[in-house]
């Protein structure tokens, strides 16, 4: 059955390195990169860029944040691990992407239906997940350790995110998290 492990930390803590040399460490044959972020700017690119020569060579990568166990299915019964990149991109894309939301004026019931829609796209993954054959390692920012946002969406998304965050971890039969390029065992 499949293993779900989660990496966690801040911005530039080291946590995508730490998952890469997890899966490394464990030898997996079948390695695939589920990429959840677009990458819309020059900065974004760079950091894909980076990503894909930090890892290697011999990778499969799938990109999107939605519908993720149509993508990963015909890979999922085989022996293998995916990465899947972060957490965090793919929530922020389930709340903007096709949306129209004025997140000034939104409603908390609205609000609710968005989370509701993203836990249940995650909670299913990682239900399918669990009955495959395949591991998943999983990465995702630490955003409940700064500043509270001055701005309505940006509230929102701590929040949404710090609850898929709690998710991924219940579900985790392993989580680590990041700090200044060290690791802590949390489960």
């Amino acid at each position: 059955m499949g293993r779900i492990v989660y990496f966690t930390g801040g911005a530039r803590s080291g946590k995508s390195l730490q998952a890469e040399k997890y899966i490394f460490d464990k030898e997996y044959t079948q390695k695939i990169y589920l990429a959840t972020s677009i990458p819309f700017d020059d900065e974004m690119k760079a950091r894909v860029k980076k990503h894909k020569e930090q890892r290697g060579e011999n990778w499969i990568t799938i990109e999107g944040y939605s519908n993720l166990i149509e993508k990963i299915s015909p890979y999922a019964e085989r022996d293998g691990v995916i990465l899947l990149d972060c957490l965090t991109n793919m929530v922020t894309n389930l709340m903007i992407m096709d949306r129209e939301c004025d997140w000034d004026n939104i409603s908390t019931d609205e609000v609710d239906r968005i989370e509701l829609e993203i836990k249940d796209e995650i909670e299913s993954f990682f239900e399918y997940v669990k009955n495959q054959k395949i591991d998943v390692v999983v990465v995702s920012n630490e955003l409940g350790m700064g500043v509270v946002p001055a701005y309505p969406l940006g509230r929102y998304f701590r929040d949404i995110c710090g609850r898929m965050n709690q998710i991924a971890g219940t579900y985790a039969d392993e989580a680590y998290m990041a700090v200044s390029g060290l690791q802590l065992k949390l489960k």
